[in-house]
C-alpha cells in the first residue's frame, strides 16, 4: 500500500489526483474508490492505494481515506 494526499479533486468529472510520499502525482477514478466514499473525499485529505499501470500511466486503485 502507498500513503498520500489528495492533491486536487474534480467531483462533478469524478476523478482527482493523490501526490504520494515520493512527490509523484497519481490519477484516482471515482471507481477506485473503496466504500463509496468518493463525495465525501477533499483536497489534502489522507489517502491509501495501490498503484496500476494502465495505457494513460500509472493510476491509484482501492483508494481508502485514512
Amino acid at each position: 500500500m502507498h500513503t498520500g494526499k489528495v492533491k486536487k479533486i474534480i467531483k462533478d468529472r469524478g476523478f482527482g489526483f493523490i501526490s504520494d510520499t515520493d512527490g509523484r502525482e497519481i490519477f484516482f477514478h471515482k471507481s477506485s474508490v473503496l466504500d463509496d466514499k468518493f463525495d465525501s473525499i477533499n483536497e489534502e485529505q489522507a489517502v491509501e492505494f495501490e498503484v496500476e499501470n494502465s495505457p494513460k500511466g500509472s493510476r491509484a486503485v482501492n483508494v481508502r481515506v485514512t
